[in-house]
Parts: C-alpha cells; sequence; structure tokens
C-alpha cells in the first residue's frame, strides 16, 4: 500500500495510498479502511493494546494529514502509516522487515 512503486527521477517508492489520496475524501477514506484492517489483524494476532495503540496514532496522523488538499497527497508519500504499522507488528513478533522479504 504505501511503497509499490518507486518513481524513477527522484527515486521516491509510492503505493496505492498515495495514488488513492489523490481522490478527493474517497480515497483518504478508502486508506484509512485498509489502515483499520491491519491493527485489527494486528489485535486479533494478539498484540498488546500499547502497540495498537500506536498503530492508531499512526493511521490517525496519516488520516488527518491526507485531507489537506495538495499538501496532504504530498504528505501520503512520506508519511507511510501502513509500512509503520506492519513494522510495529513485525518488531512484536522479531522478525526484520529484511527477513520477511527472504521468506517470500
Amino acid at each position: 500500500m504505501d511503497t509499490a512503486v518507486r518513481l524513477p527521477v527522484i527515486g521516491v517508492r509510492i503505493g496505492a495510498d498515495s495514488i488513492l489520496g489523490l481522490i478527493p475524501a474517497v480515497g483518504d477514506i478508502a486508506g484509512s479502511l485498509i489502515g483499520l484492517f491491519i491493527i485489527d489483524e494486528a489485535r486479533r494476532l494478539g498484540i498488546p493494546p500499547h502497540k495498537l495503540a500506536r498503530m492508531a496514532v499512526n493511521l490517525g496522523i496519516d488520516a488527518a494529514g491526507g485531507t489537506v488538499p495538495l499538501i496532504g497527497d504530498l504528505f501520503d508519500v512520506y508519511f507511510k502509516s501502513h509500512r509503520r504499522n506492519v513494522g510495529i507488528i513485525l518488531d512484536h513478533f522479531g522478525i526484520s522487515e529484511d527477513e520477511l522479504n527472504r521468506r517470500v
């Protein structure tokens, strides 16, 4: 959702969340719903409440930042809440992102 494609000239990675954010209101709502799904899956995996709260704050920052026209779209490119939240889950289970990539 956050880093699927690398922009060729500037090297920044963007994903579906950044592209969805270009659609007023609908894109931000869709991205937030996906973020809520990630948090719910974390809850089902047994992630402690304090980490779930941190994940909710990440999602809230992303949702709030995405509501500002144009600037919010740029914010979505740099503040990757889904990636941060998946990182919290991986960290909880002691799995590095590199290790996860090797398993795939």
